[in-house]
C-alpha cells in the first residue's frame, strides 16, 4: 500500500512539507509507502473548460498532471497540502487540483482523501474546506484527524513546536493506515467494492 502527499507550497521544504512529512512517518511506520510530490515554483496553467481530456484521457497541457495522473493506479491515499493564502489554498495548487481531478476521469475514485494546510495565524479552516471538496466530488472517502488537519508557524522551526499541530498529523496517519489496512483486510475476505449507478447530471434549466 502506498499514499501520495501532494506539497502545493512554492516553498519545497518550508512550513506545508513540515505537516506532510510528520504524516508520511506516521504511515511509513504502520508499513504504508510514502512519496511527498512538489508540483514546484512554477505556477501551472489553469484548467480552461476546453474538455478535450474527455476525449484524449489526458489534460492537453502536458506537464506534472498528467504525470500523476498516469501513476494514479500506484496509489492508495492521497494527501494535500497546503500554505494559507487570504484564507484559501495556494493558487497554484488549485490550478494544479482543478486539471488533476477534472482530467482524470475517475481514477482516483475509492481511493482515501485527507487535506493538510499551513497558516501563520488564521484562515486555516477555510483553506481545509476548500481542499476537502476535490475529495467529495470524486467519490473519494475523507480521512479525519482528532482536529482540524491544520499547522500553525511562519518557519519550519515554529511548525515543530506547534505540538498540538503535529499531534493532528500523527493522527491523521494513524487513521489512515487503519483506514488502508481495513480495505485491504475486506479485500482478502470478498467484501465486494460499491456498484455505482451511471452518473446523472442535471442543472437548473433541465
Amino acid at each position: 500500500m502506498k499514499a501520495i502527499l501532494i506539497n502545493g507550497s512554492p516553498n519545497e521544504h518550508g512550513c506545508t512539507y513540515t505537516a506532510l512529512k510528520e504524516v508520511s512517518d506516521t504511515l511509513n511506520k504502520n508499513n504504508i509507502d510514502t512519496e511527498i510530490f512538489w508540483i514546484g515554483k512554477k505556477t501551472p496553467s489553469g484548467c480552461m473548460a476546453c474538455y478535450k481530456c474527455w476525449e484524449i484521457g489526458r489534460c492537453v497541457f502536458d506537464d506534472a498532471v498528467n504525470k500523476l495522473n498516469a501513476r494514479a493506479d500506484e496509489f492508495d491515499g492521497i494527501i494535500i497540502g497546503s500554505p494559507v493564502y487570504y484564507a484559501a489554498p495556494a493558487g497554484g495548487l488549485l490550478a494544479f487540483l482543478d486539471r488533476l481531478f477534472f482530467s482524470s476521469r475517475g481514477k482516483w475514485c475509492k481511493k482515501f482523501g485527507a487535506a493538510v494546510v499551513s497558516c501563520r495565524r488564521g484562515g486555516a479552516s477555510a483553506a481545509f474546506d476548500r481542499l476537502n471538496k476535490y475529495f467529495t466530488i470524486a467519490n473519494m472517502p475523507v480521512v479525519s484527524s482528532q482536529y482540524w488537519n491544520q499547522v500553525h508557524g511562519n518557519t519550519p522551526d515554529e511548525v515543530k513546536q506547534d505540538l498540538e499541530g503535529l499531534q493532528t498529523m500523527r493522527t491523521l496517519g494513524e487513521n489512515m493506515a487503519w483506514l488502508l489496512k481495513c480495505v485491504e483486510a475486506g479485500r482478502k475476505a470478498g467484501v465486494p467494492e460499491p456498484n455505482y449507478e451511471p452518473v446523472t447530471l442535471t442543472n437548473f434549466i433541465h
